[in-house]
Order: structure tokens, then sequence, then C-alpha cells
């Protein structure tokens, strides 16, 4: 079994949004000690990253977050809520010999949630890690953490993996 980290939308723009019940800052935090662990332990780390359609320039705050991305992750940019939908995530996930996900990210009910159900189609087995994701909403984001996500996989905190 090959488990890859993928980090959703980790911009600093989504960063910096009104988010419950951790900030963008924690979540950031969380996910950067997800991806060294992951990285220590020879497993893949997969970010994905939102682009506006059919617009001249992204906004400000489009990239990843600043000293995030390492030598040998795998990128992918999207273009709708879910990372898989019009993107090759799934072969480069395939390539890699990857048939677990753990999930973690920004927004917990839009990219985060989007991209598991379509990775659940696609066969893939699931891991969330709770306190590294964060929404609108705090009530949303516990709704989805506690009710959602375990009839998909399994759910955890950043110390489960760090």
């Amino acid at each position: 079994m090959t488990s890859a980290l993928l980090l959703i939308d980790l911009m600093p723009r989504i960063i910096a949004l009104p988010l419950a019940p951790h900030t963008g800052d924690e979540v950031l935090a969380r996910c950067r000690r997800l991806a060294r662990a992951f990285r220590a332990n020879g497993r893949p780390v997969v970010l994905v990253r939102v682009e506006r359609p059919n617009v001249g320039e992204q906004p400000p705050g489009s990239g990843f977050a600043d000293d995030l991305v390492r030598p040998g992750d795998t990128l992918v940019v999207k273009r709708t809520v879910g990372a898989f939908h019009g993107t090759d995530l799934h072969e480069r996930l395939r390539d890699l010999g990857v048939d677990t996900l753990v999930l973690a990210g920004l927004v917990t009910t839009m990219g985060v949630e989007s991209t598991a159900r379509a990775a659940s189609d696609h066969g893939y087995e699931l891991e969330f890690v709770a306190d590294a994701m964060s929404g609108f909403a705090a009530d949303e984001h516990h709704l989805t953490v506690a009710r959602t996500f375990p009839r998909f996989g399994e759910v955890r905190d950043t110390a489960a993996y760090t």
C-alpha cells in the first residue's frame, strides 16, 4: 500500500479567508508538518491549487503558500472545486503507485470534500486529517468531519502522522 498526502488549495488568498474552527495559518502549519513527515518517510506529497477559468490573470495570492512546495512534489492545477475533474491527478497518482490518499487543506466542505468524493469513485482508500483542514464555518467543518468523512474513510489528527 502506498499512501500520498494530498494538500488542497493552500494558497495565500484562501489561507487569508475567515475560516473556522482553525485559521488558515494553523492549517498551513499542520500541513507543512504533515508534508515533512511524508517526505521523510519517502511517501509522495501532492499539492493542488485552483485557478479561475476564463480569466486573463489570476487574483493575487493564487500560487502555493511560501515554503510549501519541495523538489519531487507533484503539483496539480485544477479549474473546478474538486481536484480530479479536468486534471491528470488520477493518472499521476497511479504512476506513483498510490492507492491511499491522506487529505488535508482548504476548505473542508469545498475542495477537500469534492476531491474526496471523486477519489472514492476512483477507488482510492481515504484518510482525513481533521485538524489540518478548516471550513467557512465551524459547524460545517465539524459536521463534515463527524458525519460525512467517516463514510468514506478514517478520520485522524496531525499527531497520527507526525
